[in-house]
């Protein structure tokens, strides 16, 4: 999925607007989606265009600046990537039209933690949220309100000026308010849905003292909301999902039918804990046709709990629990995010066969143990099924692939 072509495509099909033009972005997928908007829009000026994206997703561009943020988790780097974003839009002439490409990673690339708070803080909120389980939903509902940025917050630095947001999504549902965490998008959830999140994990005690004293403070009104969707800032806003998961699945499905695979397509995404997606997943497969030449095709994003203290991702735990429970089936798979990037490692995610355990016992591996440890990447180097392919530069969520290998694989 070429986030290029995509916003291209979209701003050829509109007519543009009047005036001089802001162009802001966040995301890993933000750096190619800018080039789209250069090639669709030829009056950009390079003072007046800047896209905060990930280490290894830069492209080439004309007219845009880019800067590097931090990722998985906000550093120094995002904080100096969210003055730079502000400074640009602070500049821009009040008549100017505001173009924001955003897509999923926004959220750690972009911080400006909401005072008191400091950015050592809302790291070890993020490493905690990251840790516990929770969804990309729940997670994001504690960051916006941990931020000035995030929950439709530059809106407040728009100041009434029209927004066009085009989004690239990394979210089960695609809701433009949890995508990036939405800086430019209002946002429905509050304070108090903050706190439910960290009762629901059990992190009040482990969050830092200033974090649950805002948070706190919000939920008794004591502390500014994010903007809402009544809020009089978000009245000229419009966001618009261009890419998503489903999409990225189709195309999948178009290459398995061109290869001459039956595509079979989960409609529904994989969600939820990565164990227990993985064995249903595995079941369905399990229950296909033996010799068929069927491709099956899922697309979603789970969650890990971490419990132990290995190196690994959710792509490539999926693709372990899936090697035990298809162990001595002919049947392969690979799991693996579409940003190429699985959690803190190298690796988009991994393959896994019915041949993974056996091969993996004959080098002193113990499966049962790794996946107790949260430790699959080593897991899968040692076997040499680790996908490798670096940052892609789009991002919309995670792609589970697998044949029959008795079919022609």
């Amino acid at each position: 999925m070429d986030p290029a072509r995509l916003v291209r495509d979209h701003l050829s099909k509109e007519p543009p607007p009047p005036g001089p033009l802001v162009l802001i972005g966040a995301g890993k997928a933000s750096a190619r989606m800018a080039a789209g908007a250069e090639d669709a829009v030829p009056r950009l000026r390079r003072k007046n265009a800047v896209v905060v994206t990930a280490a290894g997703c830069e492209v080439p561009l004309r007219d845009t600046r880019t800067v590097i943020g931090g990722h998985p988790v906000p550093d120094a780097r995002s904080v100096s990537a969210a003055t730079v974003l502000t400074q640009t839009l602070a500049a821009a002439p009040p008549e100017a039209f505001v173009l924001a490409l955003i897509s999923g990673g926004a959220s750690s690339l972009l911080a400006q933690p909401h005072p008191p708070l400091t950015l050592d803080e809302k790291m070890a909120i993020n490493r905690l949220l990251l840790a516990c389980g929770a969804d990309i939903a729940e997670l994001n509902t504690v960051r916006k309100h941990l931020s000035v940025v995030k929950g439709g917050g530059l809106l407040r630095m728009v100041r009434g000026r029209g927004v066009r947001t085009l989004i690239l999504s990394d979210v089960v549902g695609d809701d433009p308010s949890t995508i990036g965490s939405g800086p430019t998008v209002a946002d429905p959830t509050t304070f108090a849905d903050a706190r439910a999140v960290l009762r629901k994990y059990d992190l009040v005690s482990q969050v830092p003292p200033t974090a649950l004293a805002l948070i706190e403070a919000g939920a008794r009104g004591e502390a500014e909301e994010t903007i809402k969707p009544t809020d009089p800032l978000a009245a000229r806003a419009t966001a618009t999902v261009i890419g998503d998961n489903r999409m990225a699945c189709r195309a999948a499905a178009a290459c398995a039918a061109r290869l001459g695979y039956e595509p079979v397509v989960d409609e529904a995404p994989l969600t939820g804990d990565t164990t227990e997606a993985a064995q249903r997943w595995a079941g369905r497969l399990a229950r296909l046709p033996r010799g068929g030449r069927w491709c099956a095709i899922a697309g979603g994003e789970t969650t890990v709990v971490v419990k132990g203290i290995g190196r690994g991702g959710r792509n490539q735990e999926f693709a372990l629990v899936a090697a035990l429970e298809l162990a001595a089936t002919p049947i392969a798979l690979l799991s693996a995010g579409t940003d190429g990037i699985d959690g803190p490692t190298d690796a988009a995610g991994a393959w896994a066969d019915g041949q993974t355990v056996q091969r993996a016992r004959e080098l002193g591996l113990d499966p049962r143990r790794a996946l107790a440890d949260n430790d699959s990447y080593p897991f899968f180097d040692r076997l040499g099924d680790l996908l490798r392919i670096g940052p892609t530069g789009t991002n919309v969520m995670d792609l589970k692939i697998a044949v029959g290998v008795g079919s022609g694989f």
